[in-house]
């Protein structure tokens, strides 16, 4: 332990989850000591209860090892195991919170290449384990070279199958799904763990779905699953116009983030899908709170005042939205990077097939194509989110704070500041010296102008 101690690589250990290269950073042993104090937390908080953990993997080289020493770390300390094996993000979160397990660990990391792997960690519910509500506490107590007494009595470890089918009985209840068109879909898994859900839930339309790198394969043999860089898009683009297809579907890597192509290639901005699918709910919950993090998408805040819900503005990061969700019951939240959420009976996270089902019957009922339902809300001008490096981070933000101070300024995540035709954010990487600049306007020319305004700042020497 203590030899691990001098080793350790605490940048794994972020806000929202674990996540270091293999076997540098993050290998068999450290993950098994990760699962211990995670185990040890869980008791703290359940007090004499025998626990159960969810514990399922992505489709990584390295995953299948470390999942079974993250097992061994569970039952090692008292801990009955529930090993789903292979499993998407959000159909792990749907077991721990469906079945009421008392807290999971997901194998997985995301969309990061081959060479990484990671862990999400949920409590009960499956509510997120992030940085301030334990990954910090293990990291430090880890780095200590803490130890803890293996329990008299180890855990046992069962093996639960279909889960996917169960997710999406429950999940698409309320969904009409016998509205939804025939459409001809091209689905891009980026041979990566979406395309289990996927498959499952296209069984019970009428659509003709085209897959492409659909085999499972941790080296992502293809392009990386990061749907938020265009370039990973290129294929699904063509594929959708070569098919002449209704539009596509592009996941990540551990399929909590799907993000849709239209009929003419083009990506649907997620301001303007956030907002849609925010209206969606808000017909069935009018008046409800709706949470959507602070990077500029402003058309998100039109749609949902529009259809008379409530806005509330959080902080970028999956678990930190979700948490907030919590907080403000919201029945739905959505980031910029492609997760959305839904709140059910049993728990409030990720739920893509929902997402897609809704977003379809949507487009069947009214008889539109994805491109006319950008087409009527796009009238603001985005910048994409541009990185600058930069060493005193803190510094520029408050230079940006003065500069701008007759707008409206705000810190919650970063620094914002709003004027009537224009408004930005400049967040700070966690793990890297970069500041992230997001910045709308109402002009084409005025975005532009002020973007090259604010990265003069950000860049200035």
């Amino acid at each position: 332990m203590n030899g691990m101690a001098l080793q350790l690589d605490t940048s794994i250990f972020k806000a929202y989850d674990i996540r270091g290269v293999y076997p540098e950073s993050l290998n068999e042993e450290l993950a098994y000591k990760i699962a211990v104090f995670y185990a040890d937390i869980l008791k703290r908080e359940n007090g004499d209860k025998k626990l159960e953990v969810v514990v399922g993997r992505d489709m990584r080289l390295s995953s299948v090892s470390i999942q079974k020493r993250v097992i061994g770390g569970l039952i090692d300390f008292g801990v009955d195991v529930v090993d789903v094996g292979l499993i998407s993000t959000p159909s792990f979160y749907f077991a721990v919170g469906f079945y009421g397990y008392d807290g999971g660990i997901q194998v997985s990391a995301s969309h990061n290449p081959s060479e990484y792997n990671g862990l999400k960690m949920v409590r009960g519910r499956a509510v997120p384990m992030g940085g301030d509500s334990g990954i910090y506490e293990i990291r430090d107590r880890i780095a200590s070279g803490e130890e803890i007494e293996k329990a008299d009595i180890k855990g046992e470890v069962i093996r639960k199958e279909g889960v996917v089918v169960d997710e999406v009985g429950q999940q698409t209840k309320d969904i009409d799904v016998a509205r939804i068109a025939p459409f001809k879909i091209v689905v891009d898994t980026a041979n990566a763990m979406a395309v289990l859900d996927i498959e499952e839930v296209f069984k019970i339309t009428k659509c003709d779905v085209i897959y492409i790198n659909k085999e499972l394969d941790g080296t992502f043999p293809n392009h990386p699953a990061d749907p938020l860089k265009e370039e990973n898009l290129e294929m699904i683009k063509k594929k959708v116009l070569d098919e002449s297809a209704d539009l596509g579907i592009a996941t990540d890597g551990d399929g909590d983030r799907y993000f849709f192509v239209n009929e003419k290639g083009e990506v649907m901005p997620q301001p303007i899908l956030r907002g849609l699918m925010a209206q969606i709910e808000l017909s069935k919950s009018p008046g409800a709170t709706v949470c959507y993090d602070i990077r500029p998408g402003r058309i998100t805040r039109d749609m949902i005042e529009e259809a008379g819900g409530k806005g509330v503005v959080t902080k970028v990061g999956h678990s930190l939205i979700k948490e907030k969700m919590l907080e403000v019951n919201a029945v739905f939240g959505g980031e910029s990077s492609g997760h959305y959420f839904y709140k059910f009976d049993y728990g409030t996270f990720e739920a893509p097939i929902v997402l897609t089902l809704k977003l379809l019957e949507y487009l069947s009922r009214y008889e539109l194509k994805l491109s006319q339902v950008v087409a009527k809300h796009n009238k603001y001008f985005h910048s994409g989110e541009i990185n600058s490096e930069v060493e005193d981070k803190e510094g520029k933000m408050r230079e940006l704070a003065d500069k701008y101070s007759d707008g409206e300024v705000s810190w919650l995540d970063g620094v914002t500041v709003e004027y009537p035709d224009f408004w930005f954010n400049v967040r700070a990487s966690n793990t890297e010296p970069l500041l992230r600049l997001n910045l709308e306007a109402k002009t084409k020319k005025l975005m532009e102008q002020k973007r090259d305004e604010v990265l003069e700042v950000i860049r200035a020497k």
